[in-house]
């Protein structure tokens, strides 16, 4: 490869003058000179060192996010929207899985600290765990020391700028949807029980089954991986133990896909026997047969207020933007059966 002593000698010019004005520097150099060195790039094909770049500017211009799984439909949708304004923003987006590891998440931070991102988005939701939680917090303290940035998506016990989606009220929805088609037995499908977004929707649901007089035992949620298969798992668990039951309620529409697969698998038809419903109304719910019920979040724009809150350093104090959820029906759901 090329290096910028050979981009400096074929335009003929000092490496000190060939960097400024690769590197855009603010000090002057004539027009003339400036084309040589950029005819020399082109000609020797050379591409500027990363890492020394970022020793000689103050810039930092790459950004970390870490998600829980990029290959899960939600974090996709979220990462298109933080890409979007990275990219608007000539910044490097840089995606670390953390596959709901808590450890791999504590881990990324110290590595994008040490990469020197400009900022760091949390797109997954936060955990209960306080041990965790104060590590974390400890190594986001320390990484803020530097001059480098916090957003999170969700609920997290972070002191910080956040943007945080209805998952309380988007339970409501479901809840009080429930009710309104006459469904006293449900049966919920939870993602992993240590999550803050699961307890919200939880409690979301819990509170509008309430208003109409009805509960949910803890007998009636299974709590499983966050995915089809997870969803598959836990709704077969449910119908074994209450035949009986009207309405499965997925935490997710992965979850609820997995649902509708078992569903179909023992011939059970869904609405006309058993109503199924999601939340996140990612873009497969829509696709599939029968079309998902579900509670929709704003995914996409919940990673782009994410990335603009991460990069715009004018506010003296933390920011928190809400995003409010919306019920879409679909063909999935329908009144309970007598």
């Amino acid at each position: 490869m090329a290096t910028l002593s050979d981009v400096a000698r074929r335009a003929g010019v000092s490496p000190a003058t060939a960097s400024r004005v690769i590197n855009g520097s603010s000090k002057p150099v004539t027009e003339e000179l400036r084309e040589r060195v950029l005819q020399a790039v082109a000609e020797l094909q050379y591409v500027p060192n990363a890492h020394a770049q970022l020793l000689a500017r103050s810039h930092r211009g790459a950004v970390g996010v870490i998600v829980h799984d990029v290959s899960d439909p939600y974090f996709s949708e979220i990462t298109r929207g933080l890409q979007r304004v990275a990219t608007d923003q000539g910044r490097l987006l840089m995606i670390c899985n953390s596959y709901r590891d808590p450890e791999r998440e504590l881990e990324y931070v110290e590595l994008l600290r040490g990469q020197q991102v400009a900022a760091i988005v949390l797109a997954g939701s936060g955990y209960h765990d306080a041990d965790f939680t104060r590590l974390l917090n400890g190594k986001l303290a320390a990484y803020e020391a530097t001059g480098g940035r916090v957003t999170v998506i969700g609920r997290h016990e972070h002191s910080g700028d956040a943007v945080m989606p209805d998952n309380r009220g988007g339970g409501g929805l479901l809840g009080r949807e429930l009710c309104r088609l006459g469904h006293e037995h449900i049966g919920v499908v939870a993602g992993p029980r240590v999550l803050t977004t699961i307890t919200d929707r939880l409690t979301g649901l819990r509170a509008a089954l309430a208003e109409h007089g009805l509960g949910l035992p803890e007998h009636r949620i299974r709590y499983a991986d966050f995915d089809r298969d997870g969803g598959a798992e836990a709704t077969a668990a449910l119908l074994d133990a209450e035949p009986g039951l009207t309405a499965i309620a997925a935490l997710n529409d992965s979850m609820a896909i997995g649902a509708l697969a078992l569903l179909r698998a023992r011939a059970v038809p869904v609405p006309q026997q058993v109503s199924v419903f999601g939340f996140d109304d990612m873009p497969m719910a829509r696709d599939v047969t029968p079309a998902l019920t579900t509670v929709r979040l704003p995914l996409v724009e919940m990673g782009a207020r994410a990335m603009a809150l991460a990069l715009d350093p004018g506010a003296a104090s933390p920011r928190v933007e809400s995003l409010a959820a919306e019920l879409i029906r679909r063909d999935s759901t329908g009144p309970a059966p007598r």
